[in-house]
């Protein structure tokens, strides 16, 4: 809150100073947070030269840990159009807003867009346990976890997830935040997107709705593609020896899960539990891979795979997209070309 109050009363100072200048006359500008949203963003504008779309996270902070600039916070102000994927790792967008100088901003909030096809974060069997998801205080106590299993009664009236493990949900469900990671999704999101665009420009929302009809069909098409690699693959079981944001994605194709930390975890040592039981189901179900998200980070994965009874299992990488850069931009990365390539890595650690 301190640091949201420092950046309200900068920004008093800064758009006396500086708002004529953070937009060229007639442009519209379209202001993202994340890379799926970017990248979506520029399929909807097209070759439309008088939109300005700009990314906030393309140093390669992830959502989780991004504190916005002033810089930032003055940019989201004057936008147009603002859109933010409006989980816990948002917080700080409540009091950008609260200062913004533009009335008719157009803003687009990816989990409330979501409406009741949100899902809420999980814990998992095998997985770490935190005492909360604070993403601003990660001091907790690795020693001290002393939850109270009884305490953690899940109505499976309410799961409609057919996962073979028992699910042990946390006091206080969050909503799982990485919803870019389900083509299924992505179609949704881009209709929410679209509609926020013509809105703000409505002599190009013809334009603007036409690519987006274009490109949903290659979302589509591509979650076709996934669809049959899960349907024909050996194994229906994907283990992670890292985060695991890819809940959405392994629900759409019927995929069971388990993992070291749940998607927004801030913990990064797992303890010799969690190794054991990973390595226990590797054995257990023969799984041939063990995965990573887009980190160099692997050194739990070769542990859990030393751990197994073959050690020969091999280590492989999904992209989450969290991370991707301005340097990934400028050589090309799009959301369908990386969610082509996990589809790649996917077919590759099921079989």
């Amino acid at each position: 809150m301190k640091k949201l109050l420092s950046f309200a009363a900068a920004l008093f100072v800064l758009l006396s100073c500086f708002a004529p200048a953070t937009a060229e006359a007639g442009k519209i500008s379209v202001v993202t947070t994340i890379f799926p949203i970017y990248d979506w963003v520029r399929e909807i504008v097209g070759a439309n030269d008088h939109v300005d779309v700009s990314i906030l996270l393309d140093s390669g902070v992830d959502l989780h840990s991004y504190q916005p600039t002033v810089q930032d916070i003055l940019k989201v102000s004057t936008a147009d159009v603002f859109a933010f994927v409006g989980g816990e790792s948002d917080e700080w967008v409540e009091g950008a807003l609260a200062e913004a100088v533009n009335p008719e901003m157009k803003v687009v909030n990816l989990v409330e867009a979501m409406g009741e096809d949100i899902k809420m974060e999980e814990i998992v069997e095998g997985m770490e346990h935190e005492h909360d998801h604070d993403h601003d205080d990660h001091d907790h106590d690795e020693d001290d976890h002393d939850h109270d299993e009884d305490d953690h009664d899940h109505d499976e009236d309410e799961d409609e997830h057919d996962h073979d493990h028992e699910h042990e949900h946390e006091h206080e469900e969050e909503a799982d935040e990485h919803v870019w990671l389900s083509l299924r999704n992505a179609q949704k999101l881009v209709a929410a997107l679209t509609d926020a665009l013509c809105k703000a420009d409505p002599a190009d929302a013809e334009a603007f709705r036409a690519n987006a009809a274009a490109y949903i069909e290659k979302l589509a098409a591509l979650d076709t593609q996934y669809s049959e690699a899960v349907n024909s693959a050996a194994f229906r079981t994907i283990l992670f020896g890292d985060r695991f944001p890819f809940r959405y994605l392994a629900d759409d194709y019927g995929l069971d899960y388990f993992a070291a930390f749940s998607g927004c975890s801030a913990e990064s040592e797992a303890s010799f539990a969690t190794i054991v039981f990973l390595a226990g189901k590797v054995d257990e179900l023969g799984l041939p891979t063990v995965l990573t998200i887009e980190n160099p980070r692997t050194r739990i994965a070769q542990t859990i795979v030393e751990s197994t009874q073959a050690k020969n299992q091999k280590i492989l990488s999904l992209d989450s997209m969290q991370g991707t850069t301005a340097a990934d931009i400028a050589a090309g990365a799009t959301y369908l070309g990386i969610m082509e390539s996990n589809l790649a890595v996917l077919r590759d650690a099921l079989n």
